[in-house]
């Protein structure tokens, strides 16, 4: 993912499953909330809210290893296994 124009911001995550990739996007997004409202104990949000929060990412993808080879999968993909996860 990358959160900014910038390559800096470029960061690589590895999962071992597409189940535990979608609680890692979670768990950047609540880290996130975490950040900006510091003050707050209990952050709630809903699954537009998260969507939200991938789109205003300047960049998401991820590889999928499937048996003998990897596949590219979009945003959009990633935003619905989400909405199933």
């Amino acid at each position: 993912m990358q959160t900014s124009q910038y390559r800096a911001t470029r960061t690589f995550m590895d999962f071992d499953s597409i189940s535990q990739a979608m609680d890692g996007i979670c768990g950047l997004y609540e880290r996130k909330l975490k950040e900006i409202n510091p003050a707050i104990r209990n952050l709630s949000y809903d699954i537009s809210d998260l969507y939200n929060f991938i789109d205003g990412l300047a960049d998401l993808s991820a590889l999928v290893y499937l048996s003998l080879s990897s596949l590219p999968v979009s945003r959009s993909h990633t935003r619905i296994q989400m909405h199933s996860h």
